[in-house]
Parts: structure tokens; sequence; C-alpha cells
């Protein structure tokens, strides 16, 4: 029936934009999905969504959308830890296969997925296949220990469409922030993401909270949910929704990292990760952090029932 009723709610600006329920933001996000609406109604819910910004119920109601459609990865034997991997490197060599590989050292399933959605930048599943690490054509269970990554493609045909959107318009969408929220997996999981913008914090908390998820947030590098190499940020853990501070940010940016290269290219990254998981060169005392962090909610996730 089309989603122009809904675009009249939110496409009145700052001001007189008006919220959706979470009833209302499953029909319009479903129907995106679906591609059952015109360009022109995909590319006008973008840009109204862009200039509004996203509710807590509005991101609910686009994951139970996202949720109801995705291709689901089996239960895995222990949480799977999903990665979601959209941005890339821009400044600083990335770091997301990395912390991939050290947490499948530690005998968890891992999930990376993702897509180019920025024409000049280093893909973490670039870094990962010139590691040797393959990519999976459709969704299948992961061993302990294993690290996979898989194109958004293969998750949802329209969440990815809705991705490519970013390259026409040069604006992300509610499709970006769904992505990094969204999991991919039927049985128990760990979804790390990371926020840029401080505004988003609370509304992402609260998300969290609402969908009962299991959650690692923290502040990320350009974008990535690994941590920045040089700095420790506060990390906000959710075990089937419910919240704790586990660290508080520290202050002070170090003035290098050893051994982390000048060169962002796919090639040096892949050198580097080999280096650091050979022993060879230390792993950054932030990211080892992050892994802890990571494996106490896995561990909790488990353990502790859904209230």
């Amino acid at each position: 029936m089309g989603i122009s009723q809904y675009i009249k709610e939110i496409g009145r600006g700052p001001r007189g934009a008006k919220p959706l329920t979470r009833e209302q933001a499953t029909d319009l996000f479903g129907q995106v999905l679906d591609g059952s609406v015109t360009d022109l109604e995909i590319g006008a819910f973008c840009l109204a969504m862009r200039i509004k910004g996203e509710t807590t119920e509005e991101m609910c109601g686009f994951l139970d959308a996202t949720h109801q459609r995705l291709a689901l990865l089996p239960a895995t034997d222990r949480p799977l830890i999903v990665l979601p991997s959209y941005n890339g490197a821009r400044k600083l060599p990335v770091l997301t296969p990395l912390l991939a590989l050290l947490l499948a050292r530690e005998g968890l399933p891992v999930l990376l997925h993702g897509m180019r959605t920025e024409a000049r930048r280093i893909l973490a599943s670039d870094v990962l296949l010139a590691l040797d690490v393959p990519a999976l054509s459709a969704p299948e269970k992961i061993a302990n220990g294993d690290v996979r990554h898989i194109h958004t493609q293969h998750l949802h045909a329209g969440l990815a469409r809705l991705l490519a959107v970013r390259e026409v318009v040069g604006l992300r969408n509610p499709g970006h922030s769904v992505v990094k929220l969204m999991n991919p997996c039927v049985g128990p999981s760990v979804v790390v993401t990371a926020y840029t913008h401080p505004e988003y914090f609370e509304m992402l908390q609260t998300t969290f909270h609402t969908l009962g998820m299991s959650a690692l947030l923290s502040r990320g590098l350009e974008g990535e949910v690994a941590t920045d190499p040089r700095r420790t940020p506060r990390y906000d853990g959710f075990v089937h929704g419910t919240h704790e501070v586990l660290e508080s940010q520290q202050p002070g940016t170090a003035s290098e990292v050893p051994g982390l290269p000048a060169e962002i290219d796919v090639a040096t990254t892949a050198r580097y990760t080999r280096s650091v998981l050979a022993g060879e060169l230390p792993i950054p005392p932030a990211i080892e952090r992050q892994v802890e962090h990571i494996l106490r909610l896995a561990d909790q996730t488990v353990s502790e029932t859904p209230r």
C-alpha cells in the first residue's frame, strides 16, 4: 500500500516531524526491505529519517522487521560473537579482524558481517580474506574457535539494497543503524557494536534493554567496533537486556602503539595482524581489554536466565 502516510509524519522537518510507533516502524521498514515501495519513496524515507533521527520505538520497530526477514545462522555451541563491520579504515589500520581472531583463539565462534558503503575505505572482510579466513556464501553454523564473514546480501538482499542508497544520496540511513544492532543468529549471541556520536548513546542503551539483547557497547574507531588501540573507552554491557557499566573511560591517549603500522592497506594490516597473533608484536592493551569484556558477556549470556 506504500509508505506515503508514514513519510507525511516523519518528513515535516526537525520541528514538525512526528515519531512513529513501534508497530508503524515495523510496517514501514518491512515494506522497504520487501521492495514493495518505489525508489522515490525509499529516497524520501532515507532523507526524512536523516533529518529527524531515530527514536527508540522506531529503532525497535526497524529491528523487528529485520529480524523477521533475516536469513539466520544456526545456533552455535557457545554464544556467537557478532561483529558488524560497515565502515573500514580511513586513518588507522582496521583492527576488527584482529579482534575477531583473538576472540576465536579463546574458543568462541565469531561472525563478521558487512559490505562496502563508502568507496575509499579498507574493509575488514578484505583483510580477513588476506588472512585466509573464508567468506560464507550462505548462513551456516560456525564452530567454536572459528571466524567467518558474510556479505549483507546473503543475510537479506533488501537490507543490502537499502545500504547501497548511500552511494546515490551520499548520506547514511536507518539501515546503517540497523545492521550495527541486529542479531543474525538463532541461538545465544553477543552483539559487539559501537557509536560515534554521543547523542545515539541513550537510544542504543534503551534499544538493547527493550529487545532483551546481549551486547557490548562502546565508542568505536572510525565507525568500526574494534576499540581505538590508543585509548580505553567506557564499556557498557547488556545481558538479556540488563545493563551494567563494565568499565569507565580512562583519561589520556597513547602517542603510539608498539608495532602498529602507519599504512592502512590490506596487505600491511594483514601482516600486522599475523605478527600480533604469532606473539611477535604485543596485543594492544585496549584490544586485549575489549576481548576480556566480550568473554565475560559470553559467559554471562549462557549462565544467566533472561528476566
